[in-house]
């Protein structure tokens, strides 16, 4: 059975396989904050509909409240361990069945496993205050083992604590015109790929918000992140297959382990 990949615009993608769809960190906004959706349209009802819904972080952009208020009752909803304690509107998602993970756990949802990786990243949900929460990445194992980074650095064990994958869902931007500590961009996630070996990678989180504003602030960090990845990865990684998918795009894949 092929296993699909869809990427609906930042770090919000779906990923079917073995008769379970999964989604990633849900934004379904126009506007967040000061962030504008500047590309891709706001993802239909369609991408709202997921087995199990993985939040890598606490960030607004990416455990996003409204975003997961609209999910279907019963939705299985995985998030960083302290996550309902820190953000109190986590407790107020009765509807979805919550479940809090630290790296190391392993959670099966259907027809797949869906384990628990680290990640380099200040999983804060306010700038200041006491870290509560890791942040995290996912790898999803059914027909083929599918890696989501959530946002993160490049570390030293990452290919040990992320293990053989297949798929490499992989941040290569942001939403501003720098990156801090604790991010891919392109050129890093390309570095990411010679470490890791997958057979697949599709970029994500880039080219869909942006700064209300500072649309003439290094703008090419809004527009470029995608097409340097392709580039730098086949420098970096040539035996990886790089898809770069435009927002609500799909890839089908044929995995063979």
């Amino acid at each position: 059975m092929p296993v699909e990949i869809t990427w609906w615009g930042h770090a919000t993608c779906t990923i079917e396989d073995a008769h379970t769809r999964v989604l990633t960190d849900p934004l379904f906004a126009r506007r967040l904050a000061h962030l504008r959706r500047r590309r891709g349209a706001v993802p239909p009802a369609e991408a709202r509909r997921a087995d199990v819904a993985l939040v890598s972080h606490l960030h607004a952009d990416h455990l996003h409240l409204p975003s997961l208020a609209g999910l279907a009752p019963g939705t299985r909803l995985l998030v960083p361990r302290g996550a309902p304690r820190a953000v109190p509107g986590v407790r107020r998602l009765r509807h979805l069945r919550v479940i809090e993970v630290v790296p190391g756990d392993e959670v099966r949802m259907g027809g797949v496993l869906v384990r628990v990786v680290p990640a380099l990243h200040d999983g804060r949900r306010l700038p200041v205050g006491p870290h509560r929460s890791p942040a995290l990445g996912y790898v999803v194992e059914g027909e083929a083992r599918t890696y989501f980074a959530g946002d993160t650095g490049l570390f030293d064990a990452m290919a040990e604590q992320v293990g053989p994958v297949d798929v490499a869902l992989l941040p290569v931007g942001g939403w501003g015109p720098f990156l801090g500590e604790g991010h891919l961009d392109a050129g890093r996630a390309a570095r990411v790929l010679a470490r890791l070996a997958p057979r697949v990678a599709v970029p994500v989180h880039y080219g869909t918000y942006w700064p209300i504003g500072m649309d003439a602030v290094r703008p090419h960090e809004f527009h470029a992140p995608g097409d340097e990845f392709v580039r730098l990865a086949a420098q970096a990684a040539p035996r990886v297959a790089v898809h770069k998918l435009g927002h609500g795009e799909s890839v089908r894949l044929e995995v063979a382990r």
